[in-house]
């Protein structure tokens, strides 16, 4: 198979170019290549994709498929322009984000989404969500259901998660910040979670890519608990200290943030209005041939990436705050 790859020099495009090259195909991988290369084996063209249609001038033959990994609507737009003509198949890695209601568990996918963001440039993550939207209009408009898949992704994890949100909590429990041993947990019964490993959805897309699936499915790991997660993660850290479980309006009070980014404590999500964002439907993927690995596979490898390259720096409480709220506990 030839195969296109829109990306293909960080984390999950670099899986999807390396699941590529080790089934023999031969990958060309379209990117501005400033921040660094793709593997090695593929070949870089090097573009700027806010050009339009011109970005793809330097482009040559026809492919089999493209995977693109896109967030502004303006890239993906220009793509499908571009390589209506050149490319057999196209699949788009879309997000969980792009729903409407997160309340609810179960969803499929025939679920209502957000408006479809106008502009070409998401302006901030508040439109993440309508961008992905976007994205998914412009391929199906272009490519049609007969010629696209649209993977609608979940929570991605395993080894390179630079956001931490899949990292942290076995970096915590390998780590604890108290001198007892003691890691600080949210309590939050009903909470679900679904992590897709970044390996499994980039050898998935691929396979998929070469056997020509198509339709819109959510693309997400299997329905974990919270508190069984944490379970996991403990496990594969060989935590055997004490938990400190703490309420939603316990860490809301001492704004403590939800889900990533600092001072949070990672996949944790209010309820009842997130009971969904975690618990969607993915039997049209499971249809396709996505086979999740066990979480406890996902972190341990994740726990060791995060130890050849430091602490979290994308999510989480650092050791002082750990400490620092551990001390209000009674």
């Amino acid at each position: 198979m030839r195969l296109l790859v829109l990306g293909g020099t960080r984390w999950l495009g670099r899986e999807v170019v390396s699941a590529a090259l080790t089934a023999g195909d031969e990958v060309v991988c379209l990117a501005r290549g400033t921040a660094a290369t793709v593997p090695e084996g593929a070949r870089l063209v090097v573009a700027d994709r806010t050009a339009g249609t011109s970005a793809y001038d330097g482009l040559d033959g026809r492919f089999d498929a493209v995977i693109d990994l896109a967030t502004h609507p303006g890239h993906v737009r220009g793509a499908v322009a571009a390589l209506a003509d050149r490319c057999e198949r196209y699949l788009y890695v879309s997000s969980g984000s792009v729903y409407a209601d997160t309340s609810r568990a179960g969803a499929t996918v025939d679920a209502e989404t957000l408006p479809p963001l106008a502009a070409d440039t998401m302006g901030s993550l508040e439109e993440y969500g309508s961008a992905k939207v976007a994205c998914e209009q412009a391929v199906l408009a272009t490519f049609g259901a007969g010629r696209s898949l649209v993977a609608r992704a979940g929570l991605i994890g395993g080894p390179g998660d630079a956001s931490g949100r899949t990292t942290y909590w076995p970096w915590r429990f390998a780590h604890p910040a108290s001198a007892d041993g003691t890691v600080l947990v949210p309590d939050v019964p009903g909470l679900m979670t679904q992590v897709v490993d970044a390996r499994d959805l980039a050898t998935w897309l691929v396979e998929s890519a070469r056997l020509g699936r198509t339709g819109t499915v959510n693309a997400t790991g299997d329905t974990v608990p919270l508190e069984e997660h944490l379970r996991t993660a403990r496990e594969v850290a060989g935590h055997d200290g004490p938990l400190a479980a703490v309420p939603p309006a316990w860490l809301e009070e001492r704004e403590v943030q939800p889900w990533a980014g600092p001072r949070s404590l990672p996949l944790w999500l209010p309820l009842p209005e997130y009971a969904g964002f975690g618990d969607r439907d993915a039997s049209g993927a499971r249809g396709l041939g996505l086979v999740p690995r066990p979480l406890a596979e996902t972190l341990a490898d994740g726990l060791a990436w995060q130890e050849s390259v430091g602490a979290p720096a994308g999510a989480g409480l650092t050791d002082e705050e750990e400490r620092s709220f551990l001390a209000e506990l009674p």
